[in-house]
This record gives structure tokens, C-alpha cells and sequence, in this order.
């Protein structure tokens, strides 16, 4: 890792290609039962290149923006292996996920495809939407009437479960902004079904759900998607349709080692619900993103100092709540060591309890002007010196993705490690990058 940290600098991300195609080939392997369809989420790493690789390991992608999918297309996606979530699409994302001419790319030039222009007209539409309300199919029906092009849809439910995770991570819950009650659902398949008369733009024939993330139990989904199997044979007596059942993601990553169900686990759990729906030939989709991706992420930083104050120690490195807001915003753990050490303090597994002789509690810190700018606190490890690199593992999942400019620091670089080779993914932010986008801009 320090010669990661050497040429590249810090703070780095660095990806593992070999532990991306490990996951999505155990997670395939586990559910090979159900065939699912498997979409990455691109919000827990939407960098392009492992985009790019997930695409040819055979992953469809889960969107929740027009940029998700812009960047998803441009990573060489085709649409129709896209599916289209989020609580509150705007009209230009939904015109521009159904026709190619309101994307926000006419008129750029791909710096590495010569026929990008011709590729991008002939795009077409996206598989699905993961519609949220009954205002957002309203809007989905007008722009595909207006545009005369046919649009899909699943229905979002909100099943009232618990995924048993962070607050602010789960969203199954009656009280959380996503989904319709099952109640609900009924009615709007009435309006917007294959009985109804919406016309032949917009076909709502799916359901969709997802409870959150990190979960680390199977009783949620089972919950889940019991109730969904209720609904499918409500929804199927009334005449309706159901061609897909997305049971979104949430598989939890192994923050420690050990903690997190095998994805054989999760599959002993969900398989034999669905494989009737399979048998009659429902599509299962699935929207696995942290647990492909995160253990396959690990952030280097560099000490810059260390200190005493309060009877505490300090630990102050160049990475902080700018570089990985999870601990910060979550309290989220990530385990974490000095990159080098001698071998009586290597660790023999990544626990937050983690107790062996020569180690003392730290604040792992950074550089940021918030008393809650942290990476880890009372962190029992081996004494660290200024210019020491740490890796702070689990990163991959909502690290970048999650990073901002804030203190005006600029976002780190990204590496791609395939086998021997190390290849810059993203390069790191300039100053200049930061104050470009604001030259210019006076009387505009």
C-alpha cells in the first residue's frame, strides 16, 4: 500500500478488479437458481472505468439520476440494461431515459470513441422505471405520449419492514420518503395496469422494492418479499400483469471479518420464495452496489501529525470527512491499520475489537475544520508516526462517491490494480479544477 502511496499520493483510492469480479461471481453463482437480472448501483462507485468492467462481467446498472445514467451509457452500457430509480426524478431525466434526443450529451465528443454520436442516437429507451407515486407515472404516461415512445415502469412499495440498519440508511419503512403501502398499490395498477387506459406509452408491469443498506440479516427480505408475493397474487387475480419483481439490494459488506452473511446465505433465504414467480417466468431483478463494491475499495491516507490535547491522542492525516464522510455522517466503522508494521502486529482479522499487545487508542482525524471531522475514535492501533500511511479499508462503497470539496479540498485520485498493474482511474483534483468552473462567470 505505501508504494501505492508513494506514486500516486495521497489521500488515493485503490480499487481491486480481481475482488469486483470475485463478488459479482459469487453473488451470480448463489442466485443462479433465479437467473436475476443484476444491476450495479452506480451510486456506491460510479467511477467509469469500474463501470466499464462491471459491464463486462455482464451487470445491467441501477440509476438514480440523469448523470448515473449518462455515465453509465458512456461507460457502455446499453439502456435497455438500465433500470431507473429514485424518489423524485425530474421531467428532463425521464425525457432524456426515454429518448436520446433530450440527453444532455448531444453535441459531445467522446474523447475515445469516434462513433459515439451515432451510437447515442440509436440508444433508445431504459428498461424500466422504478416509479415512486402516483404523480410520478402521471408524468412518466405525458412525456411518453408527447415523445410517442413506449415506457415501462415497476412500482416501488413500501412494505414496512424493518432492514434493521442506520437510520438514515434504511428505507422500507413506513416513515421513510420511498415507495407507495401496499394498500395503495392496488389502485394505482388499476389506473396505470395493462387494464387500464393509459394507452400504449406507459406499461406499469413490475414491482419493485428495496429496504436499505448494510443489511446483515435475511429475515427482512423473507418479510419483504412475502408480502410482495401477497400483493403479485392480488395484483394477478385483477388482470394485472407482473412480468419483473426487483428485490433491490442492500447485502451488506464485510466491514468485519466474518460479520456479514455468505451471499449463499441470502440466496438459501430468497431463492425458494421466488422461484415459483420464475417458474411462470417473472424476471427478478436485483440492485446489489455496496457488496460488490465496497470491500474492493481501500483509501490510503498520510499522517501529517500527531498530538496529545485532552488527555487524548490525535492521529491527523490528509484524508478526512471530505474523503469519507461515512464515520462522520453514519458512525459508520471502518477498519483501519498503519501500512506498514512488524509482523507481531500484523492483524489476524478486521474487528473493531480488535486486541493485541503494543496497541493504543486514537482519534484518527483530518484535516477538516469539524470537531466531527473524524475517521475513527478511541481506534486501538499500533503507534503511528508523521508520513505514516494508513489504509482504511471497506472503502469502496460511498467513499468517492460521497466526497466533496468541502474546506475547498481537492477530491483524491483513484487507481484500478489489475494483477501487476496500477492504472489511474480518476486524477486527482487541482486547485485550478476547483476555481475553474467559477472564471467567467460574471454578469452570466
Amino acid at each position: 500500500m505505501s508504494g501505492l502511496a508513494d506514486r500516486f499520493g495521497t489521500p488515493l483510492y485503490v480499487y481491486s478488479a480481481a475482488t469486483l469480479r470475485e463478488h459479482v461471481s459469487r453473488l451470480s453463482t448463489a442466485f443462479a437458481p433465479l437467473a436475476p437480472k443484476v444491476c450495479y448501483a452506480v451510486k456506491a462507485n460510479g467511477n467509469l472505468h469500474l463501470l466499464k468492467l462491471l459491464a463486462s462481467l455482464g451487470c445491467g446498472m441501477d440509476v438514480v439520476s440523469i448523470g448515473e445514467l449518462e455515465r453509465a451509457f458512456v461507460a457502455g452500457v446499453p439502456l435497455d440494461r438500465i433500470v431507473f430509480a429514485g424518489v423524485g426524478k425530474g421531467e428532463h431525466e425521464i425525457r432524456a431515459a426515454l429518448s436520446s434526443a433530450h440527453s444532455s450529451l448531444q453535441g459531445w465528443a467522446h474523447p475515445s470513441e469516434a462513433g459515439f454520436a451515432a451510437r447515442l442516437a440509436a440508444r433508445g429507451a431504459v428498461s424500466c422505471f422504478n416509479a415512486e407515486s402516483e404523480q410520478e407515472l402521471e408524468l412518466i404516461a405525458k412525456v411518453a405520449e408527447e415523445l410517442g415512445v413506449p415506457a415501462r415502469a415497476a412500482l416501488r412499495i413500501n412494505p414496512d419492514v424493518d432492514a434493521y440498519t442506520h437510520a438514515y440508511t434504511t428505507t422500507g419503512k413506513a416513515d421513510n420518503k420511498f415507495g407507495v403501502t401496499i394498500d395503495r398499490a392496488i389502485a394505482l395498477f388499476d389506473r396505470f395496469g395493462a387494464r387500464s387506459r393509459t394507452g400504449p406509452h406507459l406499461r406499469l408491469d413490475g414491482l419493485h422494492v428495496h429496504l436499505g443498506s448494510p443489511i446483515y440479516t435475511t429475515r427482512p427480505y423473507v418479510d419483504a418479499i412475502q408480502k410482495l408475493l401477497v400483493l403479485e397474487g392480488e395484483l394477478r387475480a385483477r388482470g394485472h400483469e407482473i412480468r419483473s419483481l426487483d428485490i433491490g439490494g442492500g447485502f451488506a459488506a464485510d466491514y468485519e471479518t466474518g460479520k456479514t452473511p455468505a451471499y449463499d446465505v441470502y440466496a438459501a433465504a430468497i431463492v425458494p420464495l421466488l422461484m415459483p414467480l420464475v417458474q411462470r417466468g417473472v424476471r427478478i431483478v436485483m440492485e446489489p452496489g455496496r457488496t460488490i463494491v465496497a470491500n474492493a475499495g481501500v483509501l490510503l491516507t498520510r499522517v501529517r501529525y500527531t498530538k496529545h490535547n485532552g488527555g487524548k491522542h490525535f492521529v491527523i492525516c490528509d484524508a478526512g470527512m471530505n474523503a469519507l464522510i461515512r464515520p462522520a455522517l453514519y458512525e459508520a466503522f471502518h477498519f483501519m491499520w498503519p501500512a506498514k508494521v512488524t509482523p507481531e502486529l500484523t492483524p489476524p482479522a478486521r474487528r473493531s475489537d480488535l486486541d493485541m499487545p503494543g496497541l493504543n487508542p486514537v482519534d484518527v482525524v483530518g484535516p477538516i475544520c469539524e470537531s466531527g471531522d473524524f475517521l475513527a475514535q478511541d481506534r486501538r492501533l499500533p503507534r503511528i508516526d508523521p508520513g505514516d500511511v494508513i489504509g482504511v479499508f471497506g472503502a469502496g462503497a460511498y467513499g468517492m462517491s460521497m466526497a466533496s470539496n468541502y474546506n475547498d479540498q481537492p477530491l483524491p485520485a483513484e487507481v484500478l490494480v489489475d494483477g501487476d498493474r496500477a492504472m489511474v482511474v480518476r486524477e486527482r483534483q487541482t486547485i485550478a479544477d476547483l476555481l475553474g468552473a467559477e472564471m467567467g462567470t460574471a454578469g452570466r
